[in-house]
């Protein structure tokens, strides 16, 4: 079996520098392919789904992480939640038309953060219940990449040295993704996006700026290769320092949706809103998530 849909935590042994690695196939590849997302679209949301992970596998959390992306242009909205086990779903809104433009003036190039989603924010959100206090960190999209805007937030917000490569690639008429994720993380109380990591001794510079030079050295292919391994990855990149993998955490593709909660969302409607929804008599509830379909008699809610 291969080494898919997994978190790898790791440390680099003679700079004390922890990190992540991810790696995602059949799960990323179901989250795309059920929306049936063009190629910029797939890529997009699938390097929003591997962040997501990375982040989410750098904390100590009893529930959701989300990723939030919103933008004024081609694609309006991405969003991406891992569960505290490991479940992931996601979804992205955008506008056919101006994406068919987009496509037919180019040259099958990659399109960067701004050609697709304009000006906008990028927002985590880590959600533990009703009864604990929700944490959420903001930071504009600037960046070419999602990776980028998320170096961002760790320099200007939580003030942690971090580095993010992500990937996302059609293998083999199959979509896969991979990320590596290294942080120089501070003595004493960590950031919030650091929790539960507990550095042996301070990173010098030098160490760091090594870890770092290695790390961008690994290519898309080798991140996203079926036939890589994790651990044969970390080798590749640390095996003169030493690197040492610890127990990893698996991914899955997981939606939360259930006929259940539809029926609460259409109990929270207006009467008006009901009525505008019911066509001949039936209310067709579709999940943005998984575009699973929920159909109701619209009598149940006062509509016949």
């Amino acid at each position: 079996m291969r080494d898919d849909d997994l978190i790898r935590p790791f440390q680099v042994e003679a700079a004390g520098v922890r990190g992540r690695l991810i790696r995602l196939g059949p799960t990323v590849d179901e989250i795309v392919r059920r929306h049936a997302y063009p190629p910029p679209i797939a890529r997009l949301l699938g390097e929003g789904i591997a962040l997501a992970a990375i982040l989410a596998g750098a904390l100590k959390y009893d529930g959701v992480f989300s990723l939030q992306a919103k933008g004024d242009g081609i694609v309006r909205m991405l969003v991406v939640d891992c569960t505290s086990e490991g479940r992931l779903r996601g979804y992205a809104q955008f506008d056919t038309e101006a994406l068919d433009r987009l496509i037919a003036g180019t040259d099958g190039e990659r399109f960067t953060v701004p050609r697709l989603m304009g000006g906008g924010y990028l927002a985590f959100t880590v959600d533990q219940g009703d009864d604990t206090e929700r944490y959420q960190g903001i930071v504009p999209l600037e960046g070419a990449t999602l990776a980028e805007c998320a170096h961002k937030y760790f320099r200007d917000s939580e003030q942690v040295q971090t580095a993010i490569h992500i990937a996302m690639a059609d293998v083999g008429e199959a979509w896969r993704a991979g990320a590596i994720m290294v942080q120089r993380l501070p003595e004493g109380d960590p950031a919030m996006m650091a929790r539960g990591a507990e550095p042996d001794r301070s990173v010098s510079e030098e160490d760091w700026r090594r870890t770092v030079t290695l790390m961008a050295t690994v290519g898309e292919a080798e991140l996203t290769d079926p036939d890589l391994g994790p651990d044969e990855l970390l080798y590749r990149l640390y095996h003169e320092d030493g690197v040492r993998v610890f127990d990893t955490q698996p991914l899955a593709f997981g939606c939360r949706c259930s006929r259940e909660r539809a029926e609460r969302v259409l109990e929270a409607l207006s009467a008006e809103a009901i009525e505008d929804l019911t066509v001949d008599g039936r209310l067709d509830v579709t999940c943005e998530f998984c575009s699973s379909r929920y159909d109701f008699d619209g009598a149940a809610f006062g509509h016949g």
